[in-house]
């Protein structure tokens, strides 16, 4: 019985590792997914430039160009970008959202692929989230007479 999700979407899988892309693909792909592949960074960069996509998910620890560095650049130019962060370090390495600004952040494990498939849908059923409005300055307050 194959099981599919209610709103498949488009992901980019990141990874310089290829049998972690080809497993990871396939059980995307399972759920009704469309998934595109980039062993690097720029590979990454390059498909966000000429497509689009739901939700990235990408490696850490990568060659030229981290995790962390590629968030930081899908970041500047698609604020609401979707985006998971893999590692096999999350703990050793102290990655959280906040420090990589990624919305979600894996522990590379056996139950990754549970993880994953759990964190694309609750990303993708969740409203994207925006910065806040930058404090404007007030007026300041008309003194009313007494009349």
């Amino acid at each position: 019985m194959k099981i599919t999700p209610r709103d498949p979407c488009k992901i980019l899988l990141v990874d310089d590792n290829r049998d972690g892309l080809v497993v990871r693909r396939a059980l995307l792909e399972e759920f009704g997914h469309s998934v595109e592949i980039a062993e690097s960074g720029d590979a990454a960069l390059h498909l966000l430039g000429v497509g689009y996509f739901d939700v990235v998910v990408t490696d850490h620890c990568m060659p030229r160009m981290d995790g962390a560095e590629l968030i930081r650049r899908i970041r500047a130019s698609n604020p609401l970008a979707r985006v998971i962060l893999l590692s096999g370090f999350v703990e050793g390495m102290g990655l959280t959202e906040e420090n990589t600004g990624a919305d979600v952040v894996l522990m590379k494990s056996s139950r990754e692929g549970a993880h994953l498939v759990r964190a694309v849908k609750r990303l993708m059923s969740a409203t994207p989230k925006r910065k806040p409005p930058s404090p404007q300055k007030l007026p300041p307050k008309a003194h009313v007479a007494a009349r």
